[in-house]
């Protein structure tokens, strides 16, 4: 089973009554694994948490969670009052009744000066917190994978009918190459005779076999396409594998490529040329497909 490294999960809950969660995955391909996670500054322990949880199911992908818990009934803060600081906002106030300012110092006089008030947050239940985030992270990690693993059947799919195309013309290439050779020779043959005909002598047929031997090694391909055959192969092997296998395949296609390159290089035939042209055209078909396989 292969997982494309793209794909997007969503989850809202409401944890023992007491938490609304919602919980977003979503990712893009990346080379290695590169978590984004936000989440409500008070509850910022989260983040490594959330992080643990996906290092378990997602190795490579460019992966942004974003989540959010709110507590139904908020009983997190608390306002006390600043007394120090109040009572020195009164004497200062009092003071001023010395520029004949009558005194009317009440309590929304002293409501005015907001700092004389203190937020305070109660000591959050990280345990209770962090049960509910699982809930929604689950839901949604089960929603983000099942992306995952359907878009990679997808490119599964795609990617054994390129395997199919690039063996049928390295399995041509693997005929065609040997023919080369014996059309060389047929060519090498009739030039000498047709040249040494006008002086009334033949062909030294020992002096034509010796220069089809130097042709021959020097155009055969059968070394790289018994090692693309078998690349191929093992690639087909790697797609049945239950483990992330995106590197591996990245490795098998750069040799792969350095093969059909080789063959390339020793083609002096335009049957061949246009077989080596479609398999270069095939290997980056599935390189690029490959990039998103995790």
């Amino acid at each position: 089973m292969i997982k494309s490294m793209t794909g997007f999960g969503r989850a809202e809950t409401v944890f023992n009554e007491t938490y609304e969660v919602s919980v977003q995955i979503k990712a893009v391909n990346h080379r290695y694994a590169d978590y984004n996670i936000k989440t409500p500054r008070i509850y910022g322990f989260l983040e490594e948490h959330i992080r643990s949880r996906l290092a378990g199911s997602i190795s490579r992908g460019k992966v942004e969670v974003y989540a959010s818990i709110n507590k139904i009934e908020d009983d997190n803060k608390q306002v006390k009052l600043n007394k120090t600081l109040a009572e020195s906002y009164i004497l200062s106030l009092r003071e001023l009744s010395e520029f004949d300012l009558s005194d009317d110092i009440s309590m929304s006089t002293l409501s005015a000066f907001g700092d004389i008030f203190d937020i305070e947050y109660k000591e959050i239940d990280e345990d209770a917190v962090k049960s509910a985030i699982d809930e929604a992270l689950g839901i949604a990690l089960d929603a983000f994978i099942a992306m995952r693993i359907s878009e990679g059947e997808r490119l599964k799919k795609s990617i054994l009918e390129h395997l199919d195309s690039l063996a049928v013309h390295t399995d041509a290439v693997e005929e065609r190459s040997p023919q080369t050779v014996i059309e060389y020779q047929d060519r090498l043959r009739k030039r000498l005779n047709d040249t040494l005909a006008e002086i009334g002598a033949s062909a030294d047929e020992s002096r034509i076999l010796t220069e089809a031997a130097i042709f021959a090694d020097k155009v055969a391909v059968d070394e790289e396409t018994v090692r693309l055959k078998s690349h191929i192969k093992a690639f087909r092997a790697a797609l049945e594998e239950n483990t992330p296998i995106g590197k591996k395949l990245d490795f098998i296609v750069q040799e792969m490529n350095r093969e059909t390159n080789t063959i390339g290089s020793k083609c002096n035939d335009i049957e061949l040329t246009r077989h080596v042209v479609e398999m270069k055209s095939t290997i980056e078909k599935i390189r690029e497909q490959i990039q998103n396989i995790e």
